[in-house]
């Protein structure tokens, strides 16, 4: 089916509790993988590519036409999404190219410099009907930075959406990008707060590193768009490791790589219903 606008996503899930999940993409066996999971779980899905992947793969246009012509052979909801960029010039070209939604960090900036550039994306962008995400309270991760103990302000993070006009904001509760150990100690009063101060869905970076059950618990307390990456490639480096160790003159990178990609879907589709990511079906509870 052709993409979904990420706000179409995102706005539905706001309005049943349930989370929208976005993994991460980095070769053509992630989008793949990920399509396959949401199939399985039957609930729509994002699939982004950050700032570091275009890096890796030197230009966004080749691998954001594989995201795209694998998400249009998808028969569930799909969307695109531009993860983690910091240049005016990567967003505009997601834009070009039909991405439902670009999120633009300039969190490492000073608060009033981060308004200004943002709110500035935020207009060249709704322009287009592009859906914007945007940061507040720097989450740690990035660039071996760690800093679990940031925390997002609500009164600031009603303030920043007001001035930027962004209609998605990641802030900081606990987690970290790129957590291998999934014991980050989320602030769920925090959440709840943040949900009762900002008019715009919330979103969850570094949810690698948070266990199942405060999953759930966090899109209870308010959280919706769920960012996943680091634990799609534990799981998908696992099984490839595991079938390189079981046939050492494996040479044909199809052999390990389907593997690979088999186990990411499954733990896609486990993650969805972690996430509560399926719509509800005619007839069921709410």
């Amino acid at each position: 089916m052709p993409l979904v606008p990420t706000a179409t996503v995102v706005g539905a899930a706001r309005a049943d509790g349930r989370g929208a999940a976005a993994f991460n993409v980095i070769q053509v066996e992630h989008a793949q993988a990920i399509v396959a999971g949401a199939e399985r779980a039957g609930a729509p899905v994002i699939l982004q590519l950050s700032q570091n992947a275009v890096r890796y793969h030197g230009a966004l246009r080749p691998i954001a036409a594989a995201a795209r012509a694998v998400a249009e052979l998808a028969t569930t909801p799909v969307a695109l999404h531009l993860d983690h960029a910091t240049e005016r010039s990567l967003v505009e070209e997601a834009v070009e190219l039909g991405f439902g939604s670009v999120m633009y960090d300039a969190s490492a900036l000073p608060y009033e410099e981060n308004v200004a550039a943002t709110a500035e994306v935020a207009r060249a962008c709704h322009g287009h009907d592009v859906w914007v995400e945007a940061e507040l309270g720097e989450i740690g991760g990035k660039d071996g930075v760690h800093a679990p103990g940031a925390r997002t302000d609500p009164g600031e993070a009603a303030a920043y959406v007001a001035a930027t006009g962004v209609d998605g904001l990641a802030v900081a509760v606990g987690t970290s990008h790129a957590m291998l150990t999934r014991d980050a100690a989320l602030d769920f009063a925090l959440i709840t707060a943040l949900r009762d101060a900002v008019p715009v869905p919330l979103v969850l970076h570094g949810s690698s590193g948070v266990a199942d059950a405060d999953l759930t618990a966090a899109v209870a307390a308010g959280m919706t768009k769920i960012n996943i990456a680091t634990q799609l490639n534990k799981v998908f480096t696992g099984a490839a490791r595991e079938r390189l160790a079981a046939d050492p003159a494996l040479v044909d990178t199809r052999k390990y790589l389907g593997p690979a990609r088999d186990a990411t879907a499954a733990e896609v589709a486990r993650l969805l219903g972690v996430l509560r990511s399926a719509p509800p079906t005619e007839g069921s509870p709410t």
